[in-house]
């Protein structure tokens, strides 16, 4: 892979600053104060949050508190999803700090998957990493990697550890140099205005002839509605990391230098804000 260190740093770096509240129907003993946090974007809420949860536990009495679940402005927040991409759907356009409810009574069984512990947390993403795998090398490279490998990827997701992490992942971003990049990008596409979780398709990083592959030509393919027309007025905006990244940029690029841990590049159209 191409060596733009400081975007891959400057995306596992990228933070975002959080007030937890607690549900004003909780019974609590005392006053619950606000509980402020800088969220990793690149981890998963149910990871990063057992401050959260011990400090508000602080004030419940103990038979109040079951699973933990959190809220944005009444939508069950994925703990699935990675965090970044949650802000991008949902609050990209609104003033920080992002303001999140914290709720332990009537969990949503519709919309969230439960998650009892970290292990659901490692058996989630390490399930992401593989089928990225398969998409951009057949499985070949996840495949020889050792078990211990596979857990240094975890740890350092886990533990916030940036080379301990890249040491291990940059195999699965390079190809053979015959090639011009993966054999399938792994992307996902998500809108807020659909009721459909996110948008997967096979494409291919290099156009049949030769020319490479733009997000716009991903787009143009399986999203068209977020394209602006070139005489139209913009109506989306298309996230990645919270930037809008130019349409013209390489889709290979952007997926090795762009995607989550899980290797997945997912992308947010949202609808552009009308002030």
């Amino acid at each position: 892979m191409t060596d733009d260190k400081d975007v891959l740093r400057d995306v596992w770096f990228g933070r975002i600053p959080t007030c937890f509240m607690l549900y004003q129907d909780e019974i609590t003993e005392r006053e619950a104060e606000p509980y402020y946090l800088l969220l990793p974007r690149i981890s998963y809420l149910t990871l990063v949050t057992d401050k959260v949860k011990k400090h508000f536990q602080k004030v419940m009495r103990q038979e109040d508190v079951t699973e933990i679940w959190f809220e944005y402005e009444g939508t069950p927040l994925k703990w699935h999803f990675p965090i970044g991409l949650l802000f991008d759907l949902h609050a990209s356009n609104t003033a920080l700090p992002w303001n999140i409810t914290v709720h332990f009574k009537n969990f949503p069984e519709k919309d969230l998957l439960h998650c009892p512990s970290k292990d659901v947390i490692e058996a989630h993403f390490m399930a992401c990493v593989k089928e990225a795998d398969a998409l951009k090398h057949k499985s070949q490279v996840i495949n020889e990697m050792q078990k211990k490998d596979h857990k240094q990827l975890w740890m350092g997701l886990q533990n916030d550890k940036f080379d301990q992490f890249w040491a291990i992942n940059r195999k699965l971003m390079e190809y053979p140099p015959e090639d011009s990049g993966f054999r399938y990008i792994p992307f996902r596409i998500y809108q807020v205005t659909t009721e459909r979780p996110f948008i997967q398709k096979l494409f291919r990083p290099v156009a049949t002839n030769g020319q490479l592959n733009t997000l716009g030509d991903l787009l143009k393919e399986v999203c068209p509605a977020a394209i602006t027309p070139e005489d139209g007025q913009k109506k989306n905006q298309v996230m990645v990391h919270g930037i809008e990244p130019m349409l013209e940029t390489p889709v290979q690029w952007l997926s090795e230098h762009m995607s989550y841990p899980d290797n997945f590049l997912h992308i947010s159209i949202i609808p552009q804000p009308t002030d």
